[in-house]
């Protein structure tokens, strides 16, 4: 009986993940179009709930045509331009501090006060600013690397 707990249980945070996971796809394909909304950190929150939801799922996504054009430079490159990084720390520093304002718990506000920094260590260590222009290059020599993998395939 307790196997079974744990088996519904599962499935029920799978469907939950892929729930999530498409609310955040519909959100960063909708910031596509509107400037206002961003779409990389929807989109890696939708990558990151699929990966743990279903395979099925994890590999549709991470083969679509949203995910390669709009992530695949930073999945591949770990760079952003400087513009997209902005808007994406700005945001993410706005929600987790909407959050930690709201939040009377001690522990919770460490533990938010701890998430903003790593994000902000996390893009000053590991992810490279560039320019539109670098960023456009790369995204173009991406594009000829596939042309040719194809054409040897």
């Amino acid at each position: 009986m307790e196997n079974r707990n744990k088996i519904v249980k599962s499935k029920i945070i799978r469907i939950i993940f892929i729930v999530i996971g498409s609310i955040s796809l519909v959100l960063g394909t909708i910031g596509i179009f509107l400037p206002i909304i961003p779409t990389v950190p929807f989109y890696l929150l939708s990558a990151f709930l699929f990966v743990r939801s279903s395979e099925r799922f994890a590999n549709w996504f991470l083969n679509s045509k949203l995910y390669k054009n709009h992530m695949g430079t930073f999945a591949n490159h770990r760079v952003m331009t400087i513009y997209g990084e902005l808007i994406l720390l700005t945001l993410v520093s706005a929600m987790l501090l909407t959050s930690l304002w709201f939040i009377n718990k001690l522990a919770m506000s460490i533990v938010f006060s701890v998430l903003i920094f790593c994000k902000y260590a996390y893009f000053v260590f590991k992810v490279t600013p560039i320019s539109r222009k670098e960023y456009m290059s790369i995204k173009k020599q991406d594009e000829i690397n596939k042309q040719i993998e194809a054409k040897n395939d």
